[in-house]
């Protein structure tokens, strides 16, 4: 009940008084909807396997973060409303907030069956292929909707990594923080924010660490066999940010990377 009242809690009001300066170009209140939405999912899984405090307040926090995020970038780039394929990655963001909710509900000693977790992160994985068929069907891809994308997508990545650490150590984090530390570095080094040469070998490496993770998280398996297959994918990822930093080093006097396109990371999340 407490999370149900999360809009006369303030939630509401948090996501409008955000988007007020400037003022949004969506409207005020769609946003509103998203967070709705995000508490939406939530309530079976309260309802099913119980949430802690802790879980509910991070799973509605997501949601409104996303929300709020989502609606300011929409405002500085000019989008009015949001395509077809936007809305699956909002539906996959909501996911992603599920998931959210029951592994920080698991920290505080709640219900977390790791089945579950794995189910919810494999539709939302496979809903990555889903929202690239839409745009492409319905000619809306925009550079909006590929980062929106590409957030959601390392941010779940994250999210798994954090909750196999616990079965095969805490080296596992290294996966989903590795593409949080490249961005980082290119605010000190802009060469590293250039314009990557497209490669089909980044979606399958990225894939590899979404399948990887998410089966894991389902401790099916041994903490060892667990462990193995987690060090082959950290070792396949690094082979790709290494070959990518490689280049771009070989090429960094071509510019100085401040016209940083939206894609240049992509392949370091599942897609």
């Amino acid at each position: 009940m407490m999370i149900l009242q999360v809009r006369d809690s303030g939630a509401e009001e948090a996501v409008v008084t955000a988007l007020r300066a400037p003022c949004p170009l969506l409207p005020s209140r769609e946003p509103v909807g998203w967070v709705a939405g995000q508490t939406a999912l939530l309530v079976p899984v309260w309802a099913g396997v119980g949430l802690t405090v802790g879980g509910w307040l991070a799973g509605v926090g997501y949601g409104l973060a996303v929300s709020v995020l989502l609606a300011r970038a929409a405002c500085r780039r000019g989008v009015r409303a949001l395509g077809p394929a936007d809305r699956v990655t909002l539906v996959r963001a909501g996911l992603v907030g599920v998931c959210t909710a029951l592994v920080v509900s698991g920290w505080g000693g709640g219900a977390a069956p790791a089945g579950l977790i794995t189910a919810v992160a494999a539709a939302a994985l496979l809903l990555d292929a889903v929202d690239g068929h839409v745009a492409r069907r319905t000619g809306t891809a925009s550079a909006l909707g590929a980062r929106f994308d590409m957030e959601v997508d390392a941010y779940l990545i994250l999210l798994l990594s954090v909750q196999v650490a616990g079965r095969a150590g805490a080296w596992v984090v290294v996966i989903g923080a590795m593409r949080y530390a490249f961005v980082a570095a290119g605010w000190a080094l802009p060469w590293l924010r250039a314009a990557l040469p497209p490669r089909r070998s980044r979606k399958v490496t990225a894939a590899v660490q979404g399948v990887v993770l998410a089966a894991a998280a389902s401790e099916a398996f041994s903490p060892s066999v667990t462990a193995l297959a987690a060090g082959l994918a950290l070792t396949m990822l690094t082979w790709s940010f290494g070959r990518d930093v490689r280049w771009l080093w070989r090429n960094r006097h071509r510019g100085d990377g401040r016209d940083e396109p939206v894609r240049r990371t992509a392949h370091r999340q599942p897609g």
